[in-house]
């Protein structure tokens, strides 16, 4: 996975809270056996505190000046996002974002950019205060994806994933995807009273694997506008795989037997690892969004 030594990264996609107090409310999670329910949960992407049932959100904790000025500092250029990894992340927004406003153009419509929000330890969102064990997750309530760096070492660590700079790419590309799904209207499919693995709430989440894939499909091919060029310059079949590995990593059925000793398909969220797998290489091997329709 290499980026374009020459491209601008654009850091204003990127908000670094990490060190800044956060005001209001108190997360209801931590250690123990809640943390650890919350870690199995939110570790498979996407779940929001207010679907884990935690504290709901108070004021929002604003952007540490130190940090983004550091950030603004040391991620200036593809070269940069080659060599760090605060700048490989928001190398990979830029790219998500400029291939979704290019492919919302091309059907008519409009895309949002929404902002990641890096954060360390908690963060309080629309959505209510997490702590880091919920994982990676999309807020709906003000359209920000949530992230605490941490957590790539424990996809490697605590779930088995051979890791790798793609694997960081594809965790944050399926956020968007769930963006992408509040910008169309998806996610209130979820809510059709079935639970488990025949459920809409596991489709929806799915889909959000396969618009990862879509991304990635055109990510060496998406114009960064200070170039002309794309700013992700190539992509190898080893990155492939260790997206395709870290999808299956968090499937339900291998955290279930991990951390459970059982697969109960009855309380999927997410979808198996299989299943993970195979929506992200629907959406890489057609490049078509139209394909990642999980609901047939």
């Amino acid at each position: 996975m290499q980026f374009d030594d020459d491209a601008d990264l654009d850091t204003s996609e990127v908000q670094d809270v990490r060190g800044s107090r956060i005001p209001g409310g108190r997360a209801t999670i931590g250690g123990g056996l809640a943390g650890l329910i919350a870690l199995i949960l939110g570790l498979s992407f996407g779940v929001g505190p207010d679907q884990l049932g935690l504290s709901s959100g108070g004021d929002q904790p604003a952007a540490a000046s130190s940090s983004l000025a550091q950030m603004q500092q040391t991620c200036r250029t593809g070269r940069d996002a080659n060599a760090q990894e605060d700048c490989r992340i928001v190398a990979v927004v830029n790219s998500v974002q400029a291939y979704w406003t290019r492919e919302f153009a091309r059907r008519g419509g409009r895309y949002t950019r929404s902002p990641t929000v890096l954060f360390s330890g908690r963060v309080t969102t629309a959505c209510g205060t997490a702590t880091s064990a919920v994982g990676p997750f999309y807020c709906p309530g003000d359209r920000k994806v949530n992230l605490d760096r941490g957590f790539f070492e424990q996809l490697r660590t605590a779930f088995g994933a051979s890791g790798g700079a793609f694997a960081q790419a594809y965790v944050v590309a399926h956020e968007y995807g769930h963006h992408v799904q509040d910008l169309m209207g998806t996610p209130a499919r979820s809510q059709d009273g079935v639970t488990g693995a025949k459920g809409n709430a596991v489709r929806v989440e799915l889909q959000a694997d396969c618009y990862a894939g879509v991304w990635a499909r055109h990510a060496t091919t998406t114009v960064a506008g200070s170039t002309g060029r794309p700013l992700l310059k190539s992509l190898t079949d080893a990155d492939i795989r260790d997206g395709l590995d870290a999808a299956a990593a968090v499937g339900d059925d291998r955290i279930q037997a991990r951390y459970q000793g059982r697969v109960t398909p009855e309380t999927w969220t997410h979808g198996s690892a299989q299943q993970r797998q195979q929506w992200f290489y629907q959406g890489f091997s057609s490049g078509d969004m139209a394909q990642c329709n999980t609901f047939r």
